[in-house]
């Protein structure tokens, strides 16, 4: 029993030496001083010098992986904090304006379907600068397949046809003296829930576009763009004031959302 009380207190004893002569190589710099004057194979049976080697192999190795990895995620894009759960799919859709067989029913009060405007239903999904990724195009509406929080925008060209300078002579040599008419252009965008039969209008804008005078006709457009969050099955739309002048170049008139969150 003496024995072994004497083989632990001198375990104990040892490994507190041990500690303190660790502790005294990294901060007595006296012996940092010697060690670096010490020939090479006094520095490998000193006990100093081989536990600053080992914390010296410690730091690099950790740099070094530390290193690696922030440039690992610098080239793949990967953002070094990732927050948990599965990564979002890619959600979007980018469609453009092109020409309607007819003209649409001039709708500018409320409809009996509870949207303001004139509905666009013709828009290309597939071709030129269009596209569509997990999302769907139908009569018009963009399918939004998963719940989140989306970035919607939408913009519509518009060309007013002249008045022409004879019809403006003619109003003044008749005594004509009205007001400047003009023309005001609104864009709508709606969503549309399946659990609630009435459109929510999510955002417009609008502007006053004067007739204009000569040969040529007025050019205005309409761009308004914004987040919203969307469950399933959503649907999105738009709606403007004066369907008969928007012009359907799909570089001019298109629709859009994406997934952002």
């Amino acid at each position: 029993m003496i024995i072994r009380s004497f083989c632990i207190l001198s375990r104990h004893q040892m490994q507190e030496s041990f500690s303190r002569s660790s502790v005294s190589c990294l901060i007595n710099t006296d012996q940092q001083s010697q060690l670096e004057r010490s020939v090479a194979e006094d520095k490998k049976n000193n006990p100093c010098w081989q536990v600053t080697q080992q914390l010296h192999y410690h730091i690099e190795k950790t740099m070094a992986e530390r290193f690696q990895k922030e440039m690992r995620n610098k080239l793949t894009g990967v953002r070094p904090i990732l927050s948990p759960g599965a990564p979002l799919s890619k959600v979007a859709a980018h469609v453009t304006g092109v020409s309607a067989t007819k003209s649409p029913i001039a709708e500018s009060t409320w409809s009996s379907r509870g949207f303001l405007g004139e509905r666009i239903r013709a828009w290309e999904g597939q071709r030129g600068l269009s596209f569509l990724q997990n999302m769907e195009l139908r009569g018009g509406e963009l399918l939004v397949p998963t719940a989140g929080l989306y970035y919607i925008y939408a913009q519509t060209y518009f060309k007013i046809p002249s008045t022409g300078d004879t019809e403006a002579e003619t109003k003044e040599e008749t005594g004509e003296t009205k007001e400047e008419e003009g023309a005001l252009l609104v864009q709508y965008i709606y969503k549309k829930m399946s659990s609630y039969t009435v459109p929510i209008l999510l955002m417009k804008s609008s502007r006053s576009a004067c007739w204009p005078r000569g040969q040529e006709p007025g050019l205005f457009s309409l761009h308004q763009a914004g987040t919203a969050f969307l469950q399933p099955a959503d649907r999105l739309f738009i709606t403007v004031s004066n369907a008969s002048a928007m012009e359907t170049d799909g570089r001019a008139s298109y629709f859009g959302a994406f997934l952002v969150g």
